[in-house]
């Protein structure tokens, strides 16, 4: 062994340095195809927020009264939209999987799109009967009948943007798993417009249409859902390398053993999704119960922790996708390089917006309150107080955030829709209501119990995340997924 050491020339200490050289270019290049299909996705995630953004401007033009309705509409409406975006979510690491297993396949992922797509139908039409008695469920839960009324009205509009949206989404994962995010967040960006022009024509009646008021909003909301899903499906029609997938082709086959693996990979993703999002619903009517002036304040810290969260969700939907194709070569190093990269980026960007409202909050608050109005003294001075505790708050947020994507390109959904429940649900809302309501803290008890909570979820997903090799989470391959590629 000697001999044959020195005729081949080996030296230990070169050795050595070749390989970190070679491990410090895969690092680089996984950070660079991190970045390139990340940057895309949180900008589109953002767009979404102006989509959302825009319409509470037009509700706030007619009045305080409509704005209220629509808000209650919104609000009952999006929490049953969450879980159909996340089940058909699902289909980005499915994609993801089959890519890294088989770099050029297309019969597989023409597969799992048409079943994602089958997937929107199939939770399109119970979402659509509960919104269509949005009415009913707001007068069961004490909302005013005015109110009410108008809030189901405006619901029973925006109801068909659902589908198109969803069918969205779905074409939108296929590109993401593709790494080719840029038609998508180009189409959301004209959404915007078309979507304020469109809403904002049908609310006041212009070029002689009927002015059809908060019912107007929901429709124009419709009209850009469906121009996003069509504008996205013609450039898949007429795109020459996207063309050859075939997407739409043979839709009505069906493939039975693919879409219940959509929907045993989806629907945790889909509950875990409802868990985060009402327990912030909860949170807002909590702070109803203490006054006026910490809604409001609770209202805007909220709002500038929502906007700096986009960053790790786009990149928590891009780590799924980078996760997911090496989880589909059995690219063990490949994985753990993935996922830490997108782990860093997620967590490095939060902590910058932690310190700007640790330590420069009138910058963020200046956006959204006067600061030198007295009458703001108050809402000021609580949005200040829970802000701090939203420093906190952004690092464990982004944590969960990339630290569910990571697993999710793994196909582990259901033990992590179980840590979300525990520790939003469990942990964190209780201990919200006591400290808020049996101690001096009120508002900011409510504040240390999200940050609490989600510190349990970004902890357990990280231990989990730790322990994937002895958990067999990258290299078992999950039956019905075998079954699905063998059909």
């Amino acid at each position: 062994m000697v001999a044959f050491r020195r005729q081949v020339g080996y030296k230990p200490g070169i050795m050595i340095h070749r390989i970190s050289l070679t491990e410090r270019a895969a690092w680089l290049a996984e950070l660079r195809a991190t970045l390139a299909l990340g940057w895309p996705l949180v900008l589109a995630t953002l767009a979404q927020n102006a989509l959302m953004t825009s319409d509470v401007i037009l509700m706030g033009w007619m009045g305080s009264e409509a704005l209220a309705a629509g808000a209650l509409g919104t609000n009952l409406y999006f929490a049953f939209l969450i879980f159909g975006i996340g089940l058909v979510n699902a289909t980005s690491p499915i994609i993801a999987e089959e890519l890294g297993r088989k770099r050029h396949s297309v019969r597989e992922v023409r597969r799992t799109v048409r079943q994602g797509l089958w997937a929107c139908v199939t939770v399109a039409i119970p979402i659509w009967i509960v919104a269509w008695n949005g009415e009913a469920i707001l007068l069961a839960i004490g909302q005013e009948p005015r109110l009410a009324h108008n809030a189901g009205q405006y619901m029973r509009a925006l109801q068909w943007s659902l589908l198109p949206f969803l069918f969205f989404l779905v074409l939108r994962s296929f590109l993401a798993a593709l790494e080719r995010p840029g038609w998508a967040l180009f189409i959301g960006l004209l959404a915007i417009p078309v979507n304020f022009g469109a809403a904002y024509v049908l609310m006041v009646g212009s070029f002689g249409l009927p002015a059809l008021g908060l019912i107007g909003v929901g429709l124009g909301t419709v009209l850009s859902s469906t121009f996003m899903f069509l504008g996205l499906a013609l450039v898949i029609v007429l795109d020459p390398k996207l063309r050859r997938y075939h997407i739409f082709g043979r839709f009505w086959r069906s493939d039975w053993p693919r879409y219940r693996t959509l929907w045993r990979i989806g629907v945790p993703i889909g509950l875990t999704l409802m868990f985060e999002v009402t327990i912030f619903n909860a949170a807002a009517m909590l702070m109803g119960r203490l006054g006026a002036s910490e809604l409001a304040a609770h209202a805007v810290a909220l709002q500038i922790a929502s906007f700096c969260f986009s960053v790790p969700l786009g990149i928590g939907q891009a780590v799924t996708v980078r996760v997911g194709r090496a989880y589909g070569a059995q690219d063990a190093p490949g994985v753990t390089r993935a996922g830490w990269t997108s782990f860093a980026l997620g967590t490095g960007f939060m902590v910058i917006t932690a310190s700007l409202m640790m330590f420069a909050p009138h910058l963020l608050l200046g956006a959204f309150l006067d600061l030198s109005d007295p009458k703001n003294a108050l809402v000021v001075d609580l949005a200040r107080s829970f802000l701090v505790v939203a420093a906190i708050f952004q690092l464990v947020d982004g944590a969960q955030a990339v630290g569910a994507g990571m697993l999710r390109g793994l196909q582990d959904t259901r033990v992590p829709m179980i840590y979300a429940a525990l520790g939003y649900w469990g942990i964190g809302l209780p201990l919200g209501i006591i400290l808020a309501f049996n101690t001096p803290l009120r508002g900011i008890g409510i504040w240390i119990g999200l940050a609490s909570g989600l510190a349990v979820v970004a902890g357990l997903m990280l231990w989990r995340w730790l322990r994937r090799d002895r958990l067999g989470l990258v290299t078992a391959v999950p039956q019905d997924v075998q079954e699905a590629f063998a059909s």
